[in-house]
């Protein structure tokens, strides 16, 4: 596993792909408790040691998860927590809390449930319009002070809350939307990442699945509301997998670890520390995940990339309409 750096103020040994695991709880349907715990044991045993996680995952249900994953080896990991989403029982969101005494309340939660007297990394889920985000951080710095939080994060913001944010307190690194799909944080957003050094953990380097050929599973899974998977959308959607995948075919890998590859390429091509999130639910797809790590892109090969799955073909949003209104980075 290589390491890098997270932004010049967040950890600075961080491996090069982290462990998304909102999908172990929420959004995709049923999972197998046993083969999350074994694929998160798997993906700390190849080096893997950034787990991402979300107070508002499963109600909890994914925080509690991670906890008992990491009996005995709380040591391994770099634990990154996203607060702030408010959900009701049916599951339905009903907004964000960026208060300072929520952000407070909500970290002594997340400390319970994950079983642990730190977070490496907390980061507000999307910006909360109706509160200054210099009072959110500002409540975030308090708990480094005392010693809850490590560093803070970003999540989904652009670049005037960026700078806001960074000015009251080192911003370790933006979790943001980024694949060959979803190219928009490379006008506005990465350059003043770069200037301010600032890292980045990408998540939805697969578009959910999608540029691995990966369908929704039913009413449960939450792709099926997604434009991008979707009637016409995703009849012209497959198109582009089904071009990736014959680039892949012909560097010996799958559309899977070229999409992935991909990310990592362009992160250093555009002086970035990135580090790509992976949604692995089970061991066969961290494997597969992992494979990307032994791909090395030329610029022959990212242009043939590139051509194959050009930046605006895509059909689609990447959340429905009302999903997409909680973006600060897309306004």
């Amino acid at each position: 596993m290589a390491f890098t750096a997270l932004g010049t103020q967040g950890p600075q040994q961080v491996s090069a792909l982290g462990l998304g695991c909102m999908g172990m709880s929420d959004l995709y349907g049923a999972s197998d408790e046993a083969q999350s715990i074994a694929t998160i044991h798997a993906a700390l045993d190849a080096g893997i040691n950034l787990l991402d996680t979300g107070d508002f995952y499963g109600a909890g249900h994914n925080e509690m998860l991670l906890g008992r994953a990491l009996k005995g080896r709380r040591d391994q990991a770099l634990i990154s927590v996203k607060y702030g989403a408010l959900r009701s029982p049916d599951h339905s969101w009903l907004g964000m809390d960026g208060r300072p005494a929520a952000v407070k309340n909500f970290a002594a939660y997340s400390l319970q449930r994950l079983g642990t007297d730190h977070i490496d990394i907390y980061r507000l889920a999307r910006h909360d319009p109706a509160v200054p985000v210099e009072d959110t951080i500002g409540a975030v710095a308090d708990l480094v002070k005392a010693g809850y939080v490590r560093h803070i994060g970003l999540s989904e913001v652009g670049p005037e809350i960026i700078a806001r944010a960074h000015k009251v307190h080192p911003i370790s690194d933006l979790q943001i939307e980024y694949s060959l799909l979803s190219r928009g944080p490379e006008a506005r957003i990465f350059p003043l990442l770069k200037t301010l050094g600032i890292g980045v953990t990408a998540y939805g380097v697969l578009s959910r699945g999608l540029l691995g050929g990966s369908k929704p599973q039913g009413p449960a899974d939450f792709r099926s509301h997604l434009p991008r998977f979707s009637g016409e959308n995703l009849n012209r959607n497959q198109r582009l997998v089904a071009a990736l995948g014959q680039v892949a075919q012909g560097l010996g890998a799958t559309g899977v670890q070229v999409a992935i590859a991909w990310v990592l390429a362009k992160g250093s091509e555009l002086g970035l520390q990135m580090v790509p999130l992976v949604g692995s639910r089970t061991l066969a797809q961290l494997e597969g995940a992992l494979g990307a790590l032994r791909l090395t892109l030329s610029a022959a090969d990212m242009a043939l990339i590139e051509q194959a799955v050009p930046e605006q073909a895509v059909a689609g949003t990447r959340y429905a309409a009302e999903q997409m209104a909680f973006l600060d980075s897309e306004r």
